[in-house]
Parts: C-alpha cells; sequence; structure tokens
C-alpha cells in the first residue's frame, strides 16, 4: 500500500522467523500455543540475540520489535508476507492442513486482516484462494 525498503522487509521476516524457530513456532490456529507464544518469542530474543555485541543485539532486537508492532510501512508488508507463505503452502496442498486441523473460512480472514494494512493487492489473490477453497470445502 506504501512504498517499502524490500530489503528490510526481508531482513525483518528472516530476523522475526529466526526468532520463531527458537521457540518453537506456534500453528497459526493454536488458540493454546498462543497463550504462551509472546512469553517464548520474547525469551528466544533475549536469548539468541545476548549472543551478540551489545550493538548488534540492540538493532536486531529493535527489527525484531519494529515486526510486532507492526506500525511502519515495512512492517506492515512482511505481515503480509509473513500471512501469505504458509496460505500459499495450504493452497498448494489442496487445503490439507486446513481439512487436517477443521480450520474456518472464519479464522483464516481473522489472521489475513492483517494482510490488508500491507498489501490490499495481495489481499485480493488471498481473497480468491480461500473463496475456492471454501467452494471446495477444504474450509469450513
Amino acid at each position: 500500500n506504501e512504498p517499502v525498503d524490500i530489503t528490510r522487509v526481508m531482513l525483518m521476516c528472516l530476523i522475526h522467523d529466526v526468532v520463531e524457530i527458537d521457540a518453537g513456532d506456534t500453528y497459526a490456529y493454536d488458540e493454546e500455543g498462543k497463550k504462551t507464544q509472546k512469553a517464548r518469542e520474547e525469551a528466544a530474543k533475549e536469548r539468541i540475540y545476548s549472543l551478540l555485541p551489545e550493538d548488534q543485539k540492540e538493532e536486531l532486537a529493535a527489527i525484531f520489535d519494529e515486526f510486532e508492532e507492526s506500525k511502519t510501512s515495512e512492517s506492515k508488508f512482511a505481515h503480509a508476507m509473513d500471512n501469505l507463505q504458509p496460505l500459499m503452502l495450504n493452497n498448494s496442498n489442496d487445503g490439507g492442513d486446513w481439512r487436517e486441523h477443521g480450520v474456518s473460512a472464519k479464522q483464516v480472514y481473522a489472521r489475513q486482516n492483517k494482510t490488508k494494512d500491507g498489501s490490499l493487492e495481495l489481499f485480493e489473490v488471498i481473497d480468491e484462494i480461500l473463496q475456492k477453497h471454501i467452494r471446495l470445502g477444504n474450509l469450513k
């Protein structure tokens, strides 16, 4: 929706994913896991980035926090990309994960709401994909 520094967006996605890997990635529709997600990610961020010199720790932690706050054009677009990737995987496996976990269209749309903030064009593509999976019965 706005001009972005795509290099910063990519860095933000990578910095965020490193923390998620260490914390244990929480499945998007796991309500129990979400209860502890923030605390696990904060602990992982502190552990990982504390291995670095102080200036690098501060810089990378700030990039992670920028992603989490989702206020800048880069962080909004990074969220859009972060939400797009698992949706594309579900689309490529014919909605298998959604069916397996009994995920509803309402749940997926709720998760994709941040995508609109980063890119209305991407949200339109996502909407087409979701409508297809609703018609196919892959999303309740």
